[in-house]
């Protein structure tokens, strides 16, 4: 069978990169695979490419692998452990797998500068043209804003989804996600998992948080659907980033992190449809390529209880028959506890595939997943019409989202295209509408003249230094005397009182919190610091359900400790801005869960 042109044209490109002349914003285009494919269908074209494919190759398609090392021809120990080769290049030639995942904060840490990662696309795009089937890969990333955001300055940074809810803009949400997937491209990252879809009814949910936009479905459907549309539908002349929402069929209400265990979520059906299903239908009626599964027990949608992702009534029955989805469905990590907990990691991917799903994230055994699935075809269990079902999917996304015509990018325009000033002020502008003042009962804002000002408390739980030394920076550069004094997580007391005795040298206190519903001794430093009756300015810089904890007469929240967020929290503070969020959630008052402290679209502004 004769073998289609356009990925041999692919091979043209990668030698011809550093010739081809491009205008600004541009990756370069191999036209012959882009016609070729235009003229023939890609129905057509995958028909022949299916042909020519072996079983192992359409296999090898659906998962999506982690690799360490922060280049393709990288030798790391890991690599050689978990795969039996060295570099990142070799373990996509010898699996030939459908995509490779970008992290930068867990233990595949492969991400470092946005010309690192365009560099390391490239390398890995040619590994996979010159092995296999040569299609070129899906490289995915999760860069949602705020705590999840893997590739960091000098790229643009953003505030987290439930900062934008709190702005109430669906333009400034689609804003960031086409600025966002402009950057992405220009790095190489083709297929974004966001945005988050999931409505974060429950206020004590431990992982989705200020993920989610909103606790209103409403709110939460315009959110998703502005940023789909930013992510797949602004991409000229660069080509569009492939977008996911997640986590279906609804995170929100989750009480367990399902990276470490496996959440009940005991919605009725009916609460389900008017909660949890508005945002994902929204995604779809936007052109959502993916949506991506939660490892969830969710009993009134299947009685099994078995997890979300390998539930056929939930991935198949529900999500594809019944609301009609016909495009890529793509696993949580099958690394995670919530789907390891009930199956081994033989049986996930295989009834994964049989639920319904497509793409297969993360197999911690990599080799074991692409045999059990191989072994299940040659069985019987699985047929061949149904990977190569998962396979059409997947190749139409790439063929859609010019991953299949576009695979490489020019590395020298890289920072000409990534973190611009544009693109800064462009997210600087639409965070400064997002800070949101619960409370400001003693005045003390805004404070137009510079005070000398403690600041104290955690906003990144990763470095805790960060975020008070970032503020302070800001306070400073506007006149302010500042000193930092970062707490912790949890500070001990020695901590407390080191901060206590510092705020007796000041004449104002600024606390930044995280998470105060699980960590009391946050809750205790802000007492004490409130006891030494300086005035004190409390900062939720992550859930704003931290306002509900403490009964501190001054709150704000900023969703996001982001150093985007925390310049536009100097601003409200210092008076060059009003506050102009207004809560996407309710707050509950922390010692009465039942009351509401701060309503829904509660928001104080001057």
């Amino acid at each position: 069978m004769r073998t289609p042109r356009p990925l041999a044209a692919l091979l043209i490109a990668a030698a011809t990169m550093a010739t081809v002349s491009v205008v600004a914003s541009a990756i370069p285009a191999v036209k012959p695979a882009e016609d070729e494919i235009r003229a023939r269908s890609v129905d057509t074209w995958t028909d022949d490419l299916l042909g020519r494919m072996t079983l192992e190759q359409k296999v090898g398609q659906l998962f999506v692998a982690s690799v360490w090392g922060k280049a393709a021809d990288e030798v790391h120990s890991m690599n050689r452990a978990t795969y039996g080769v060295d570099t990142p290049a070799e373990v996509v030639r010898r699996y030939q797998v459908g995509g490779v995942i970008y992290f930068n904060n867990s233990g595949t840490d492969n991400v470092d500068s946005p010309v690192q990662l365009a560099k390391f696309s490239n390398g890995l795009q040619r590994a996979a043209i010159e092995s296999g089937a040569r299609l070129p890969l899906v490289l995915a990333i999760d860069q949602e804003g705020g705590n999840v955001t893997r590739v960091e300055a000098p790229a643009t940074e953003y505030p987290a989804s439930m900062a934008i809810g709190a702005g109430r803009n669906a333009a400034d949400a689609r804003t960031l996600a086409s600025i966002n997937g402009h950057e992405l491209r220009a790095m190489g990252v083709n297929q974004n998992f966001a945005p988050v879809a999931d409505v974060n009814s429950n206020p004590l949910n431990p992982v989705i948080g200020a993920r989610s936009f909103s606790a209103d479905p409403v709110l939460t459907s315009e959110m998703v659907t502005a940023e789909v549309r930013g992510y797949q539908e602004s991409g000229r002349p660069i080509a569009t980033v492939s977008s996911s929402a997640k986590h279906f069929p609804g995170h929100g209400d989750a009480a367990t992190d399902s990276h470490t265990g496996l959440p009940i979520i005991n919605r009725s059906a009916e609460e389900w449809e008017r909660v949890d299903l508005p945002p994902f239908r929204a995604a779809i009626a936007a052109g959502i390529d993916s949506i991506m599964t939660a490892h969830i027990q969710f009993p009134s949608l299947d009685p099994t209880r078995v997890p979300a992702t390998v539930s056929k009534p939930i991935m198949t029955e529900l999500l594809r028959e019944e609301m009609g989805y016909q495009g890529v469905i793509v696993s949580d990590s099958l690394g995670m506890q919530g789907i390891r907990e009930m199956f081994t990691d033989a049986e996930i991917p295989v009834l994964a595939i049989e639920a319904g799903v497509d793409q297969l994230l993360m197999p911690p055994d990599l080799r074991l997943a692409m045999d059990s699935v191989l072994a299940a075809v040659h069985s019987g269990r699985l047929t061949v019409e149904r990977v190569e079902q998962s396979v059409r999917r997947i190749v139409a996304l790439k063929a859609k989202r010019g991953i299949l015509s576009r695979p490489f990018v020019p590395v020298e325009r890289v920072p000409a295209l990534v973190g611009t000033a544009e693109h800064k002020a462009a997210i600087q502008r639409l965070t400064d509408r997002t800070v949101t003042a619960l409370r400001n009962d003693a005045g003390l804002l805004p404070r137009r003249t510079p005070a000398k000002t403690l600041v104290a408390g955690v906003g990144d739980t990763v470095n805790s230094a960060k975020s008070p030394t970032l503020l302070a920076a800001h306070l400073r550069a506007r006149g302010w005397d500042t000193t930092p004094l970062p707490t912790g997580t949890r500070p001990v007391e020695t901590k407390i009182n080191e901060a206590v005795t510092a705020a007796q040298d000041v004449d104002l206190v600024i606390v930044l919190t995280n998470n105060l519903s699980a960590n009391l001794a946050q809750r205790t430093l802000l007492t004490r610091l409130m006891e030494t009756g300086k005035p004190v300015i409390a900062v939720a810089s992550q859930v704003p359900y931290d306002a509900g904890f403490v009964d501190t007469p001054t709150w704000l929240a900023t969703y996001s400790w982001r150093e985007v967020s925390l310049e536009s929290l100097t601003k409200v503070i210092t008076g060059e801005i009003p506050p102009k969020g207004r809560l996407p959630v309710a707050v509950p008052d922390g010692a009465e869960p039942g009351e509401v402290r701060y309503p829904f679209d509660h928001g104080l502004s001057w």
